[in-house]
């Protein structure tokens, strides 16, 4: 009984990481066509989305950096390390 329990379970788990990897190489495609479509388009897609005029006033007061990172975050569903980079970058071309 232990063995058929093991092997069910190791047998669940292969399944999973298969279906982990094909999602995971969809995705990839994805992102590949997506940057295609950007660059056609004379967007460059190594680039952040644009700072909203909040964004661009919050993070003009060093005080209020982290301010600036959260709006935009909240904006634009980035991510925190996306969303400092922009911000940051930001500041510092002024």
């Amino acid at each position: 009984m232990e063995w058929g329990l093991l092997s069910v379970s190791i047998g669940i788990l292969l399944v999973t990481l298969i279906a982990y990897g094909n999602l995971t190489a969809r995705i990839r495609g994805i992102e590949r066509k997506l940057n295609a479509l950007l660059r056609h388009h004379g967007v460059d897609p190594t680039q952040g989305l644009p700072l909203s005029d909040r964004v661009k006033q919050l993070a003009a007061d060093p005080a209020r950096k982290i301010e600036a990172i959260k709006v935009y975050r909240e904006e634009t569903g980035a991510g925190l390390a996306e969303a400092k980079e922009a911000v940051e970058l930001f500041i510092n071309s002024r």
